[in-house]
């Protein structure tokens, strides 16, 4: 289906300063605007984003904590047991090699250090393992602490909350129409489940998607509302990086502007919320990177988990070309 709404972009992004909620035929008006509106689009999402978080931009390092392994079919992920991809297999990392890639993520300027892991959930040695070493993290240094180990009991929950635990992230990833067309051994609604109960032990949720996995329009659209429906603090906003041996690997249908208007989307929809350009901007949004910041106030720097990122100095210059600032962790 096709929307034939036609916005007043600036207009719109006033009314949502002044607490109008995006309303889905709005939200999918945007997605589908042609592309000689983008400018304007990105002009008017910058209106909420520096009305919310100025000029500064949040950065935030990943670490593969743990490698492969992962019993889950998720079928856009080079890790899961239906992918036929060369990526390192390894148990969870020790202490010691956590605590090297906080100091790490202190040298590339990131104020957030994001701990994950492949596999369903997390065992309790495991957890404990990840456990000691966020403690020392948090009493040595002021990065803010994000884990990502998998769906969680209420009891691993508190444990991570009670460590010092800042965010859990737990990516809804696409829609819960789409679900069944990218995993079969969990449920959208074991996300959910996940995500409720990290907002219940007092972590700061962290929910994004994953765009270009078949979804339509309409998909992405309810995706951002459910992810607004949960009261998520920040959203990571992931394209698709078609990896060969996985059974998404022919999904390469996503283009910069499509990419670019769906992240200006989630901002007139979430908009006082943290949203981040994270996995594939580098080969999706290409040569128009720098314009996503436009509407996002966040980004990974560095690689993520099996795919390279790029340098951080030319993450650090794209910002300071923008005009805009670093939220640096304050050492």
């Amino acid at each position: 289906m096709t929307t034939t709404t036609k916005l007043n972009y600036r207009e719109l992004a006033e009314q949502v300063l002044q607490g109008h909620a995006l309303t889905k035929e709005e939200a999918l008006a945007l997605l589908e605007a042609p592309d000689e509106d983008l400018l304007d689009i990105l002009h008017s999402a910058y209106a909420i984003r520096k009305h919310y978080y100025g000029n500064k931009v949040k950065l935030n390092m990943i670490i593969n904590a743990k490698s492969g392994l992962c019993p889950e079919d998720c079928g856009y992920c080079s890790q899961s047991i239906v992918a036929d991809t060369p990526v390192e297999k390894y148990a969870m990392l020790n202490k010691e090699s956590i605590l090297a890639g906080a100091q790490e993520a202190i040298a590339r300027k990131a104020g957030t250090y994001c701990i994950v892991a492949s596999g369903r959930r997390p065992s309790d040695k495991e957890l404990d393992g990840v456990i000691d070493a966020i403690k020392e993290i948090r009493e040595t240094t002021s990065l803010k602490i994000c884990a990502c180990l998998g769906f969680l009991s209420e009891t691993h929950a508190s444990k991570l909350s009670e460590a010092g635990v800042n965010r859990y992230n737990h990516n809804l990833n696409t829609s819960k129409e789409n679900y069944d067309n990218i995993c079969s051994t969990h449920t959208y609604d074991d996300r959910v489940d996940t995500v409720t109960k990290v907002k219940e032990s007092g972590m700061s949720p962290c929910s994004g998607v994953i765009m270009g996995l078949g979804e339509s329009p309409e998909e992405l659209v309810n995706v951002a509302f459910s992810i607004k429906s949960l009261d998520v603090d920040s959203i990571p906003v992931n394209f698709l990086n078609s990896i060969d041996g996985t059974p998404l690997e022919t999904y390469k249908n996503l283009n910069p502007r499509q990419c670019l208007k769906a992240v200006a989307m989630f901002r007139f929809v979430n908009p006082t919320k943290e949203i981040r350009l994270s996995g594939g901007r580098e080969i999706n949004l290409r040569s128009l990177q720098a314009m996503g910041l436009y509407a996002a106030n966040s980004i990974f720097v560095g690689d993520y988990l099996t795919t390279q990122g790029q340098e951080p100095t030319s993450d650090w210059g794209m910002i300071q070309d923008l005009g805009f600032e670093i939220e640096e962790c304050a050492l």
